[in-house]
């Protein structure tokens, strides 16, 4: 099958990739860049593993054909600490926001995500925006803790961006 070349940003620096017309955007990341933060797991894009932001946005990795990020910027959970984590991760370290962690890059991508949209959200608020991510180990009650703790601990903190 056809291969095309594709340029974008990954994780804040210039990539190009050949893909097939039929690869996902997480196949891609695993096969050509070798990061496995994006999980898929029900490849229908209705448990949130496979989680990436596509210039700022959450997409279904498994379901967004790679070729589709060309000229973007693509962010993964390899990509969101620096030399320190992400205060997202922080808090999500310190609320045990995760068991097995198989889940836990999607819902901080996604969190980050409702931060950004939305700096002071209620328990309510955060439980709809994170609704279509699945946690099979029942970390809930800890996740929605950690997303509040970042809420609360905005002031002084650095940017979510």
């Amino acid at each position: 099958m056809a291969e095309r070349s594709i340029r974008f940003v990954l994780n804040g620096r210039p990539v190009t990739a050949r893909v097939a017309s039929h690869h996902t955007l997480v196949e891609m990341l695993q096969d050509r860049f070798s990061l496995f933060g994006a999980r898929e797991s029900c490849g229908q894009g209705l448990c949130g593993c496979c989680t990436v932001n596509v210039d700022g946005d959450p997409v279904s990795g498994c379901l967004y054909l790679a070729e589709l990020v060309d000229s973007a910027v693509v962010e993964t959970i390899e990509g969101l600490a620096g030399e320190t984590l992400h205060p997202v991760q922080e808090a999500f370290v310190e609320a045990g926001a995760f068991q097995c962690g198989f889940c836990t890059p999607g819902f901080v991508l996604m969190a980050k995500r409702l931060l950004e949209e939305n700096p002071d959200p209620s328990e309510a608020e955060i439980r709809d925006y994170l609704s279509g991510n699945l946690c099979r180990c029942a970390a809930y009650p800890e996740i929605v803790e950690a997303v509040r703790a970042v809420a609360r601990n905005r002031t002084g903190a650095r940017s979510l961006r």
